[in-house]
């Protein structure tokens, strides 16, 4: 009965040491991100470009994903506000998928932006090579990342502690509950893993 008690004890401890560990990276990625997402196209500050994180164009249904055409949405409306002057597509391209490709494909013909201002980025295999390639292969710091909201903190998070003068400007995001509590439980315990790799200084390949 002992052994059992102290089982149940340790499980218990380990439970609460999980929570305090989810709230505390949590807390750090919120506060290092204070003040630096925007939602409202009239408050954010210029930047010369903007980085768009790449999604998959289609659900699996076939139908368009939304959380795609809101990012592609949200990076025309800074083109066409004057916010930024040049927009960076990064995603995946694989055999017979090609996020970049798509991206550019519906800002040039559903957006009205101008192609050659669009720089694809074939490599953008996650959040943190998108954000670290752009810094490193396309030489560029002050950036607008866009994502939406609950993705921006954790890329606005890898850009800051890599030294960039990064914003997040929001897209709308998609509030049917089948996704949108998932995508935010995600997202919660990835930013855990972020701040981790990065206390440890791996790099979340």
């Amino acid at each position: 009965m002992r052994i059992i008690k102290n089982i149940f004890n340790l499980s218990f401890i380990s439970i609460e040491l999980g929570i305090l560990l989810i709230c505390l990276c949590n807390i750090w990625v919120f506060g290092l991100t204070n003040g630096r997402t925007y939602t409202k196209i009239s408050k954010i500050p210029p930047r010369e470009i903007a980085l768009v994180l790449g999604t998959s164009p289609k659900m699996k249904s076939g139908q368009s994903n939304p959380y795609f055409t809101k990012r592609m949405d949200a990076a025309a409306l800074l083109y066409h506000h004057g916010k930024i002057k040049k927009i960076i597509v990064s995603g995946e391209k694989s055999k017979g998928y090609n996020e970049p490709a798509a991206m550019k494909n519906y800002l040039v013909n559903q957006e009205g932006v101008p192609e050659d201002i669009i720089v694809e980025d074939p490599k953008g295999f996650n959040t943190y090579k998108s954000i670290l390639r752009c810094k490193d292969v396309y030489k560029k710091k002050n950036v607008i990342i866009v994502s939406q909201g609950y993705h921006n903190l954790r890329a606005l998070f890898f850009a800051r502690n890599n030294d960039m003068n990064a914003l997040g400007f929001d897209a709308q995001d998609v509030t049917k509950p089948e996704s949108f509590y998932r995508n935010q439980a995600r997202e919660i315990l990835a930013r855990v893993i972020a701040v981790v790799y990065f206390i440890l200084g791996v790099s979340p390949d």
